[in-house]
């Protein structure tokens, strides 16, 4: 038994050896992993942490340097928002101001060197803003309360590209939408038209408030509709237009014109009013002609210093009475527009801004 159990413990004695040399390293490991201080203390040695503590540093500071980066940006972009929103404000009312010193100019009594409106633009500096702005007579749009079934029908054909029965059926349709009464022209609609197309609504048996009603009209397409609004109007409240004032558009809405009759005549009538003489007749605007009216339709653009625009569009008409002197038709956003080139001399009578025109 003896000699069993001494084999035995023989037999383990090469395992024990494996754990206690595995013991043994892990010591040695431990031992060299400390230092042992002046007082004979064991401290550990905290290389490994310091390395560690050094990747969370440089991970930390590359965070807060992106947050810094982002708040930077976020920042400029702020501040050019501010930016752009100060220019803006300051646009718009140098804008609306344009709209008053024009409507003041038009009324003023009429001397050699007073403002008309026949498109003609005027040029002038507020402060560090530059301001162009013009007045055309409302009469040179066709209106659409007042204009003649002839008028109209041309105007579809000429301007919108429409042929005789489509032109025909859209006038009809027109004079039934402004008419007060329920009677239905050969081409025309009326409720119960509406009703068929499904439309919710009918005609408003009344003249049209405002030109973008005319895109409420049964047959009348976007398109259609785009090509129309430019020359049309409800203000002028006269059966022809002025051709003196209106525009190529409208002068090719005429009935019996060109082209190379409308460009012709256009030429002559900038180079009449550059060197202020009589305006020639338009002949095709005979049977369709009008006087000029006292309601302008105002465009003024302002220019900041920073490229900033704002662009102010008005109809004004004179009052009739002493504390409203002038009635407001529209007053919205509009969109730039290229001027035609000025003389030198025009250019220069245009910037300066006499000191009535400043309120001093």
């Amino acid at each position: 038994m003896q000699e069993l159990g001494f084999h035995a413990r023989t037999l383990r004695e090469p395992h024990m050896t494996a754990r206690t040399s595995a013991s043994t390293t892990r010591c040695t490991s431990l031992i060299a992993r400390t230092a042992r201080a002046p007082g004979g203390v064991l401290v550990r040695d905290h290389r490994n942490e310091r390395g560690i503590a050094l990747v969370l540093v440089l991970w930390l500071t590359t965070l807060l340097t992106v947050i810094a980066t982002t708040f930077a940006f976020s920042m400029r972009g702020e501040v050019l928002a501010a930016r752009n929103a100060v220019s803006l404000a300051q646009a718009r009312a140098a804008a609306d101001g344009a709209v008053e010193r024009v409507a003041y100019e038009l009324m003023r009594p009429r001397t050699p060197a007073s403002w008309t409106g026949d498109g003609r633009p005027h040029a002038w500096k507020d402060g560090d803003v530059s301001i162009t702005a013009n007045a055309v007579d409302e009469a040179a749009r066709i209106d659409l309360n007042a204009a003649p079934d002839a008028l109209l029908k041309s105007a579809f054909m000429n301007q919108a590209g429409l042929d005789d029965a489509t032109a025909s059926m859209m006038v009809d349709v027109i004079a039934d939408w402004r008419d007060p009464d329920d009677l239905k022209r050969p081409n025309g609609a009326e409720q119960s038209d509406y009703e068929a197309a499904n439309l919710t609504y009918g005609p408003a048996n009344a003249p049209f408030e405002t030109v973008g009603e005319l895109a409420r009209v049964l047959g009348m397409t976007p398109a259609i509709y785009a090509r129309m609004a430019p020359v049309l109007t409800v203000w002028s409240r006269q059966p022809g237009i002025n051709p003196l004032t209106a525009s190529r558009e409208v002068l090719l809405a005429l009935p019996n014109t060109t082209p190379e009759i409308v460009d012709a005549y256009i030429a002559q009538r900038n180079a009449a009013i550059r060197d202020q003489l009589p305006v020639p007749a338009f002949p095709p605007a005979q049977a369709f002609g009008g006087p000029a009216t006292p309601t302008w339709r105002i465009h003024a653009e302002a220019t900041t210093p920073d490229g900033v625009i704002f662009v102010r569009e008005a109809v004004l008409r004179i009052g009739t009475e002493l504390d409203r002197q002038l009635i407001v038709f529209l007053w919205s956003e509009g969109t730039p527009m290229t001027w035609p080139d000025m003389s030198s001399d025009t250019r220069a009578s245009a910037l300066s801004t006499p000191n009535d025109a400043r309120g001093t």
